[in-house]
């Protein structure tokens, strides 16, 4: 499903360049649950911005579901990441004059579907998450971990191949961050593929294996036992 091979990445600061990634090898098979884990400037975010897309390797190559992600304008770019990715992010990013409804149902405003088909869709993916009955409500009547159950069923309604989830329970409680991790399993084992960037031990020991960053080089990558998210509840 990914297939990166030999990635380095750098930056410009100033009259000096920063490698931060420095030769990355890294695969994922559909199906699988991985964390990334990594203090603070490992390179775990370049790595994502590189995965969605958001930025562009110097050297290596990147295949996403057989697809070369190479020398993309913006407009394909946009496209690959609406027909293959979903987000979640730590900070929610609903848009806070729509509803729930609404918010789930806008990755597929840009995907031509009619707007019938959207708001059925939207609905099923939010009763998926259990939040059928606030599909009417503004985001600012939401707790956390509604909020980031609306940005779940915003991920998984535009059917994308991969989801990469960024500290995905950063913003959350532990009693929360479990009960969102179980919503995440239970996606898991229906097949979806999802990528969940972590700096937490426990969250990351819910996944079924994890890759450990320093430095922009990868130090361990191993296959754990997963620990059911509701057995911490």
């Amino acid at each position: 499903m990914i297939e990166i091979k030999d990635l380095h990445k750098s930056y410009k600061i100033g009259k000096n360049s920063l490698h931060v990634l420095k030769g990355i090898n890294f695969s994922v098979e559909e199906g699988e649950l991985v964390a990334i884990m990594g203090s603070s400037g490992s390179g775990k975010s370049t790595l994502l911005n590189i995965l969605g897309m958001l930025d562009e390797a110097d050297l290596g190559t990147y295949h996403l579901d057989g697809v070369e992600i190479k020398n993309l304008t913006e407009k394909t770019a946009a496209n690959y990441r609406n027909k293959f990715l979903g987000f979640i992010f730590q900070s929610f990013n609903l848009i806070n004059y729509k509803s729930a409804l609404d918010n789930v149902a806008l990755p597929l405003y840009y995907q031509n579907i009619n707007r019938k088909e959207r708001m059925e869709r939207a609905m099923s993916y939010l009763e998926k998450v259990g939040l059928a009955d606030w599909a009417k409500h503004l985001p600012n009547e939401l707790s956390g971990g509604q909020k980031q159950r609306v940005a779940i069923a915003r991920a998984l309604a535009g059917q994308p191949k991969v989801i990469l989830a960024d500290e995905l329970t950063g913003a959350l409680d532990s009693t929360t961050s479990y009960e969102i991790m179980n919503l995440i399993q239970e996606i898991n084992d229906e097949g979806k593929t999802i990528l969940v960037v972590t700096h937490e031990d426990d969250i990351a020991h819910m996944t079924k294996r994890i890759v450990n960053l320093k430095d922009g080089v990868i130090i361990d990558d191993r296959k754990v036992k997963q620990v059911k998210a509701l057995e911490n509840v």
